[in-house]
């Protein structure tokens, strides 16, 4: 009787253990999701001519001289590190929405595919965050050297008019263009002793937000 009992616990823990190992191991082998699925391209330019069709915009080729994009000053807000993102509206800061695009071109007016380009700015109230990241981040222009960027337009504070800062470099260059754009209806344009002309935004007036349009010429090397 000892005999058969000991038996009878041995075969119920072989079958135990058969169980668990069959219920354990599929587990342990499951394939994970940690790793993002690869792309071509920076991320930031992977959704471009999706963004264009379905805001209804069009990016006719460039008017390009080759003259290069004016110098301006970084001023005391800029950030190193920002994130890699198009839209600068995830935290919904105030201001009128707004929808830059253009292109980045080299001084023979071609196209310069993954330039780096660093944007930051005020919100609408003229108020840099300057704990975070608000209204700051960086992207690449895609093949075709295009940009797009949605963000709000910014404020004025004393001593500035509305404008926009940025860094631009392209993939192969030693230094960065760092320079400022401009909106042409500002009334205090007249007033910023670093307002340039030059650097104006064409603007162009939609339902609900504004479209502005900036080709930045840059040195490839």
């Amino acid at each position: 009787m000892f005999r058969e009992a000991v038996l009878l616990i041995l075969v119920g823990l072989i079958l135990s253990a058969c169980t668990s190992t069959a219920t354990d191991t599929p587990v342990a082998e499951q394939p994970t999701d940690a790793s993002p699925p690869t792309t071509e391209g920076p991320v930031a330019t992977s959704g471009v001519n999706d963004f264009f069709a379905q805001n209804g915009l069009t990016l006719a080729p460039p008017s390009c001289d080759g003259v290069l994009t004016p110098e301006q000053t970084e001023g005391p807000y800029y950030k190193p590190d920002s994130p890699e993102r198009n839209s600068l509206l995830e935290s919904d800061p105030p201001g009128r929405r707004l929808i830059l695009i253009g292109y980045v071109l080299d001084q023979d007016c071609q196209p310069i595919p993954d330039a780096w380009l660093d944007f930051w700015q005020a919100d609408g109230r003229g108020v840099y965050d300057n704990s975070g990241y608000t209204l700051r981040g960086h992207q690449f222009t895609d093949k075709q050297g295009r940009y797009y960027l949605a963000t709000v337009v910014p404020g004025q504070y004393p001593g500035r008019t509305e404008h926009i800062h940025v860094k631009v470099r392209a993939p192969r260059a030693a230094s960065a263009l760092t320079t400022q754009l401009y909106f042409p209806t500002a009334a205090a344009n007249a007033q910023d002793r670093l307002f340039n002309p030059a650097n104006l935004l064409r603007v162009e007036e939609r339902d609900d937000y504004l479209v502005g349009f900036f080709d930045f010429i840059i040195a490839a090397e």
